[in-house]
């Protein structure tokens, strides 16, 4: 039987380990801070300055931004490409106080390492963040991973450096904290299986004999809402739920038979999981990059927002389907190549990132984009590495793209 009192020790506990809860200032890292992880984070450290303050930012181009960024948070470090730091140093230079100002990859790296911050955000698109958030790792820095290459390309390398350094990895894009957020309180063995949500991308309502006809223009066309040029397409090809596929088996330690991809076009439900006892959790929310990101850098905590809430009724009707594999065949390349493991995840992401820019740049045709990465897959199969090193995964990183650039295509543009 259980104590009369359940219901109020259930509560007490509640207010205990969320309302009365101290508020400790936590240190910031941020890599890639003048993208849209990195803006969307700072626009949470913007709202809560009595939890959290920045330490170092990183960024690639955009010197204009990052000199504002460096001006409103006030950064001990910072970092940009070698090319653009005479730029930045010279837009700061009548500031009280003078950051570190460091260029290029090892400014980065150097950025990801340096000081008193406890979470390093991984914001750099691309297999461009795997050093710096490497170098995070071994200084003893929790992470926010917002980077799937850290993963999908170096899993074999990150996990054990995870482990042997004691951090936490928190996964901050919607899908994976969605994830992380439903297992919370599962006891170990109790998951089952993992679903992840897809939108459907850009063609999800398009005929399959259509797809020879896309343009650029087409493939950018995102039913519902506005990101980087990269990503749209991976979306269209869904590409990027196969990589968030190989993301999960990493993160959650679940065999490639038990995660599963759906199409969910209202992006309400951002992903579930199911346990042994066949119940299914989900997490929803309006599609709001920032509440991952909160998550990541306040966990195990909740904080108070004044943002949005969701409002089932206006959300309206919740629709699923099975991805269509005649569609969409880039989502059977990623679970072959999770299946294949060792460098070839490394090799899939190069290649597809070789062939999306080959695509967009109209050297190649939508339908190319699966054949091209296909065949990079295809030819380095003897080559396949079942225990990488970060070496063997740079070199295969490096191989892939080379690859792809040789291949000599029909074009039918």
């Amino acid at each position: 039987m259980p104590p009369k009192n359940c219901c109020e020790c259930a509560t007490k506990s509640y207010i205990g380990n969320t309302l009365d809860s101290k508020k400790i200032v936590k240190a910031i890292t941020l890599l890639g801070s003048t993208g849209s992880i990195g803006t969307q984070t700072l626009d949470i450290v913007a709202q809560y300055p009595e939890r959290f303050r920045i330490v170092g930012l990183a960024a690639g181009r955009n010197v204009q931004l990052l000199a504002q960024q460096i001006r409103q948070f006030r950064p001990a470090i910072s970092s940009i490409s070698e090319s653009a730091l005479p730029e930045l140093r010279e837009a700061i230079a009548d500031l009280d106080y003078k950051p570190i100002l460091l260029g290029g990859s090892e400014g980065a790296i150097e950025v990801a390492r340096y000081g008193d911050s406890e979470s390093v955000v991984t914001g750099i698109v691309g297999c461009a963040g795997l050093l710096p958030t490497i170098a995070a790792i071994k200084a003893g820095k929790n992470i926010a991973l917002a980077n799937k290459e850290t993963l999908i390309a170096g899993g074999p390398v990150v996990l054990p450096l995870v482990a042997q350094h004691g951090v936490k990895l928190l996964p901050a894009d919607s899908e994976h904290s969605a994830i992380f957020q439903c297992l919370q309180g599962v006891p170990a063995g109790g998951l089952r299986r993992i679903l992840l949500t897809a939108s459907g991308g850009a063609f999800r309502d398009w005929p399959v004999e259509k797809l020879p006809q896309v343009k650029v223009a087409d493939a950018l066309k995102h039913p519902n809402w506005s990101m980087g040029r990269k990503i749209t397409v991976d979306s269209a090809t869904l590409m990027n739920k196969g990589l968030e596929v190989i993301e999960a088996h990493f993160l959650f330690g679940m065999d490639y038979d038990h995660i599963d991809i759906v199409i969910h076009p209202q992006s309400i439900i951002h992903s579930l999981i199911e346990l042994q006892d066949t119940s299914v959790l989900a997490q929803l929310g309006w599609p709001d990059m920032r509440l991952p990101l909160l998550y990541a850098l306040s966990w195990p905590e909740r904080i108070y927002t004044d943002w949005s809430r969701l409002d089932l009724v206006k959300a309206g009707d919740f629709t699923f389907r099975a991805p269509d594999h005649q569609k969409y065949p880039c989502m059977q390349l990623a679970y072959a190549a999770g299946r294949a493991g060792g460098s070839m995840p490394a090799v899939l992401n190069a290649a597809n990132e070789q062939a999306v820019e080959l695509f967009l740049e109209e050297k190649i045709g939508y339908l190319d984009i699966a054949k091209v990465i296909e065949r990079t897959c295809d030819r380095h199969q003897a080559d396949n590495c079942a225990n990488p090193s970060l070496d063997d995964i740079l070199a295969a990183d490096r191989w892939a793209r080379a690859e792809v650039k040789n291949q000599k295509l029909e074009v039918k543009i």
